[in-house]
């Protein structure tokens, strides 16, 4: 006998045995019971007099809103501090819009890295 053929026959008895122990192994899982893992998040609730804060907030935003043509609440480019357009921003003589920033929220930005 070769060793060649030899190492054939040793490899297919190899894979034969895996493929039976796999077959056990996969049986077993599957006729196993299974347990059921339940995990649960602690939620807490907010107190009243925060939700009632959270509520007039929300009601002051959409408040500022105005309802749109099919009655759902959208904002408009009027209720952005910044007005966008097609002006020209790259040339030397371009502009940029028109808006009402400060430089603390320029320099909120800037430290933000």
């Amino acid at each position: 006998m070769k060793i060649s053929q030899l190492k054939t026959i040793v490899k297919e008895a190899v894979k034969e045995a895996i493929q039976d122990e796999l077959k056990d192994i996969l049986l077993e899982a599957v006729r196993a019971p299974k347990q059921v893992i339940q995990s649960s998040t602690p939620q807490t609730k907010l107190p009243e007099q925060d939700k009632v804060k959270l509520r007039e907030n929300m009601m002051g935003v959409l408040n500022g809103m105005r309802p749109g043509a099919n009655g759902n609440i959208s904002a408009t480019t009027n209720d952005m501090p910044l007005q966008v357009t097609n002006a020209d921003t790259a040339s030397p003589n371009g502009q940029l819009p028109q808006g009402n920033v400060s430089m603390d929220q320029i320099m909120g930005l800037m430290n933000k890295r």
